[in-house]
């Protein structure tokens, strides 16, 4: 089983764009029973006496324009045991990659990876808690979500 953590600042908007995208992915294609997949947040800004808030009515939305759906999904914390449970840990923008090293206490078996370096790509998912924009979070979602999927079907060695 491959286990997949994606990670943004508060795991209210991209990263469990990521995590419910990619569940109906794997689904589509009779994979989920070969994935666990979930997400996270660096911060505690969206978690208040240990609840988190749920994922944000506009990133909801977009995903239910495209069938998918995420209901009772809080946000979390990412916590160091997180690096010992999960094959990739993967992050929206470069601030998220620093705070996963910081709190992971580095990345000794090379587990950490932004998105979009799986499409070729090092610029960050776009952030629609400041750009307001949720089809271009959604677009890069997709071309990322993609383009690891793809790249684990060429690569299933870490399992």
């Amino acid at each position: 089983m491959i286990k997949i953590l994606f990670i943004c600042h508060g795991n209210i908007c991209r990263s469990p764009m990521c995590e419910f995208f990619m569940k109906n992915l794997v689904a589509e294609k009779g994979l989920s029973r070969d994935f666990h997949i979930a997400s996270a947040a660096t911060s505690t800004e969206e978690i208040w006496n240990g609840v988190g808030n749920p994922v944000y009515p506009p990133a909801k939305r977009k995903l239910a324009e495209h069938g998918i759906r995420c209901d009772g999904k809080r946000a979390v914390q990412l916590t160091s045991s997180d690096y010992a449970k999960y094959d990739y840990l993967i992050g929206m923008d470069s601030a998220n990659i620093r705070n996963m090293h910081r709190m992971l206490g580095g990345d000794p078996e090379g587990k950490i990876y932004k998105l979009l370096s799986f499409a070729g790509s090092e610029r960050d998912i776009s952030d629609p808690w400041y750009t307001g924009d949720f089809d271009a979070t959604y677009r890069d979602v997709k071309e990322g979500c993609e383009a690891l999927l793809a790249h684990l079907l060429r690569n299933p060695a870490r399992q």
